[in-house]
């Protein structure tokens, strides 16, 4: 394995990992690669965000050149978003990592059940995750 240089700066990747690794981020991507959608499609096919999140969400998507925003004059004006070749090649390295996930999960599913029964004490942190724990006992 080839050593880190001293002077590498891990910046970059954790700017770009930071807005593509969101979980409506991915969301997002995952249904634009079907193709161009209006607004109100992308609502409804994801579920469980907010207009004030998607619309955050695609901005952040659209200044970063991952996505494209059509604005068509008509009453009421029809928005399209749409994949940029820059967000159609981030399509393979989400997949990928979406694979791995789900062909691993067993894995780190069995992982964190062993860390629990070693560690009882150990408090699981429910944010985003599926926590797997085994119940405490209840004190006598």
């Amino acid at each position: 394995m080839k050593p880190i240089e001293p002077h590498h700066d891990c910046r970059p990747v954790s700017e770009i990992l930071h807005q593509i690794g969101g979980k409506w981020t991915v969301l997002i991507i995952n249904k634009l690669s079907e193709g161009p959608m209006r607004f109100g499609e992308i609502k409804r096919v994801i579920g469980g965000i907010s207009q004030k999140v998607l619309t955050a969400t695609l901005r952040d998507l659209e200044m970063d050149g991952f996505v494209t925003r059509t604005v068509t004059p008509s009453i009421p004006p029809r928005v399209d978003y749409e994949l940029t070749e820059l967000g159609r090649d981030l399509q393979g390295p989400l997949q990928a990592l979406g694979n791995w996930a789900v062909n691993n999960r067993p894995k780190v599913i069995a992982a964190r059940m062993r860390y629990f029964d070693a560690h009882p004490d150990a408090r699981p942190k429910p944010k985003g995750r599926v926590v797997l724990h085994r119940p405490m006992q209840a004190a006598e």
